[in-house]
């Protein structure tokens, strides 16, 4: 067990390191100065010169990428050549939108998955697993921003009852928060919801004809009670694994649905610094978006441990 968490983390490491030269290598080569964007075209050679020597522009490539990873490690993250101020303050300010955003839309994936995809794997061929069917298949292909679009549409609009966008800040009270992100999240939870229920369905369905659950029934156990106790929990192995992907997707994805609600999270700062250039704020988010995923994926291999014991037998 100790061998295989060592060899994880080992591998975490090192995957953060080359993720973290490709992002710097990347984002070099884009085009466009940012000393020029910062000073406009009319500056004179001389000050952008000075300019360039200030922000470290003139150091060669391999020497800017050591000093910004071990400004990184040390929780430095520079400063924004646009607004000014320290990326990592930047970063926690959207981060206290795009976090909430996505744990919403993942409460809301879930709760509309689980008990749809368990439902159509048990009562399979059944109407009720038909429906789950269409509708899986039509939050999976219809566009999140077309979604998001509609409930402006029909709850902004229309009825009056949300607002159509922008965030009043989490001081304006937890419940002007929440309903300010309530149809973001759902723009955003319905495409999840869609794959997670294809994947509980097929992942119950396999388990269902397990010698185990059959034991379970042949003994007299109530048939929702061998689904419940039985079938799911050893289902979720692979929809541990999605939900693990999806909410990595949900912070580092949501740039469309941020800039339709005009939220001022993470994926609009990315957005913002893209079209301003600002090169020092684009490395330090998509090194967060990077990091995320990685770590994320960490965490979803220990869970395998806990949810499935013959894992942890197989690592002794």
């Amino acid at each position: 067990m100790l061998t295989l968490l060592a060899r994880r983390i080992g591998s975490l490491v090192l995957t953060l390191a080359a993720v973290s030269a490709l992002i710097f290598v990347v984002m070099d080569v884009l085009p466009g100065d940012p000393a020029s964007i910062m000073l406009g075209t009319s500056a004179s050679p001389d000050t952008l010169a000075a300019l360039r020597l200030e922000l470290g522009l003139d150091q060669p490539l391999p020497v800017r990428y050591l000093q910004w990873l071990s400004a990184a490690l040390t929780g430095d993250l520079g400063r924004s050549y646009t607004y000014g101020v320290p990326v990592a303050g930047l970063i926690a300010e959207r981060l206290a939108v795009t976090l909430p955003l996505a744990v919403i839309a993942i409460v809301l994936s879930v709760l509309i998955a689980i008990p749809l995809g368990v439902a159509s794997a048990a009562m399979r061929n059944s109407a009720l697993d038909y429906v789950g069917g269409v509708l899986s298949q039509a939050f999976i292909a219809v566009p999140g921003f077309w979604v998001a679009l509609l409930l402006i549409l029909a709850f902004s609009v229309t009825l009056g009852w949300m607002p159509a966008g922008g965030f009043p800040g989490w001081d304006a009270g937890l419940l002007a928060g929440i309903k300010a992100l309530t149809l973001p999240a759902i723009a955003l939870a319905l495409p999840q919801a869609g794959v997670l229920t294809r994947v509980t369905r097929a992942s119950v369905l396999e388990v269902l004809h397990e010698d185990f659950v059959r034991t379970a029934r042949a003994k007299g156990l109530p048939r929702r009670v061998a689904l419940w106790r039985h079938a799911v929990p050893n289902a979720l192995v692979p929809v541990v694994t999605i939900l693990g992907l999806q909410f990595t997707f949900l912070i580092a994805g949501a740039i469309l649905i941020e800039n339709v609600f005009n939220l001022p999270g993470l994926g609009r700062l990315a957005y913002q610094a893209l079209a301003q250039r600002d090169v020092i704020v684009m490395q330090d988010v998509v090194l967060f978006f990077a990091g995320l995923v990685i770590v994320m994926n960490f965490l979803v291999d220990l869970s395998y441990l806990v949810l499935d014991p013959r894992l942890r037998s197989r690592t002794r």
